[in-house]
């Protein structure tokens, strides 16, 4: 029986404006793949695509950056972690590979930091796929507006975020919504947690908690961008998300009424349980819209 080519991954490290990137980037059979630029979210980092890379890379040129404050990467002492800095080093990154036209894949945080890169160079995006990645308040749940609220000064609200830097709390964000917690491997939460525990490293999931207003505040410019753009976007959607339910989902056909909407009864991470389903859909479109 023919066993589907597996791809070959290469792990490597970029210094991007003194910070030492670690990403991960699949080979390809032939130079000319399509790229598939895939920007991870909270709690995790490029590991969660491993599995999509090992599919998908041997055909399709995968690229999967950890950011500041999350994985591998190291930033220096005093980094400043707000999602505009997340931005500025996904956007040195790119250009350090020499990248110019890729579909972007936004996830949770990777979409306020697609967006924004998004904004600065449109050129660069041949297309989206959006998977849980939040751009609309209407995809936001009542316990993430609480979330958001949060400020520095609010009383008991840094304690609020440190809750769900616990094992419990990374653990409760893959398995909350899903209908078999046995289908996710226990891998991807505890090795999160791994990082999260680094010197360091909750004071900057902190502080980017707290900056986390910035990015609703920018909604109405990223839909605008959708609008004027319209890019070909494909839409993956965990519907029991319990911070992006599927009103965020559906808002998306809004600005970009031509976009391929999936939902799968899912939670946050969708890629964990619905892999087998949403990788053929991705590769559908990079064959479609890589041109």
């Amino acid at each position: 029986m023919p066993i589907s080519p597996i791809a070959s991954t290469v792990h490597r490290h970029l210094d991007v404006d003194g910070v030492r990137v670690f990403y991960r980037e699949s080979l390809p059979d032939r130079p000319d793949a399509p790229v598939l630029l895939l920007l991870h979210g909270f709690p995790s980092a490029s590991h969660q695509f491993r599995r999509l890379i090992d599919v998908l890379g041997a055909r399709y040129r995968l690229i999967a950056p950890d950011y500041p404050g999350f994985g591998h990467t190291q930033a220096p002492d005093g980094f400043t972690y707000s999602f505009d800095r997340l931005a500025d080093l996904t956007e040195g990154f790119v250009q350090r590979l020499g990248l110019d036209r890729f579909v972007m894949y936004v996830f949770d945080f990777g979409a306020p930091v697609g967006f924004r890169l998004a904004e600065r160079h449109p050129a660069w995006v041949a297309g989206l796929v959006v998977q849980n990645g939040n751009a609309y308040t209407e995809g936001l749940s009542d316990g993430a507006r609480d979330f958001i609220a949060l400020r520095p000064e609010t009383p008991g609200g840094e304690a609020t975020i440190r809750d769900l830097l616990t094992l419990a709390g990374t653990r409760g964000q893959y398995e909350t919504g899903v209908t078999d917690p046995g289908l996710i491997p226990p891998d991807g939460w505890t090795l999160d947690q791994h990082f999260l525990d680094l010197p360091g490293r909750k004071e900057a999931q902190v502080a980017l908690a707290f900056d986390y207003h910035s990015n609703v505040e920018r909604y109405d410019r990223w839909q605008a961008w959708l609008r004027k753009h319209t890019p070909p976007t494909l839409i993956t959607w965990g519907s029991n998300d319990p911070f992006f339910p599927e009103p965020g989902a559906r808002a998306y056909l809004r600005d970009v009424p031509d976009a391929e909407l999936h939902l799968f009864d899912t939670g946050h991470f969708a890629l964990e349980t619905h892999l087998p389903q949403i990788a053929p859909l991705i590769a559908n479109f990079l064959d479609r819209v890589w041109n």
